[in-house]
């Protein structure tokens, strides 16, 4: 079924250098704890960029330099807690990580990994996402 509107969500892609190698951080979502990246819904007092980061902290503990303007953008499809579906569009911005913190807000709800790029892009679901990753 085709959703009506078309939702507007914002993710971190966050990246550090570990051992010598550049790797990225992926988070697992809540319900079907698929590997995705930090994101969420635009809030009115959040610039798009500081929503990104605000969400890499609350869903991986990620403190880090985030960029003002995104780095690519993807679209999927989210379920709703009704089960109904709408496509969201992701811009995403990239957050070079320079601590992560041993307890956030959703620490008992998600797992974080480190991956190389290319390991992260097998993760993932999204085939736009996929390309960006690597």
């Amino acid at each position: 079924m085709p959703s009506i509107w078309r939702g507007q969500q914002y993710a971190a892609l966050p990246v550090a250098e570990v051992d010598g190698e550049l790797r990225v951080l992926l988070v697992t979502s809540r319900e079907t704890h698929r590997w995705v990246i930090p994101k969420g819904w635009a809030e009115e007092d959040l610039t798009p960029s500081g929503l990104a980061a605000k969400e890499a902290f609350e869903e991986a503990g990620a403190i880090g330099e985030i960029t003002a303007e995104p780095v690519g953008c993807y679209s999927y499809s989210k379920r709703l807690k009704d089960g109904s579906h709408v496509t969201c569009d992701v811009e995403v911005f990239r957050m070079t990580v320079e601590r992560l913190l041993p307890e956030w807000p959703e620490r008992g709800q998600r797992e974080r990994q480190w991956f190389t790029p290319e390991r992260a892009a097998e993760q993932v679901a999204e085939a736009e996402l996929i390309d960006l990753l690597r």
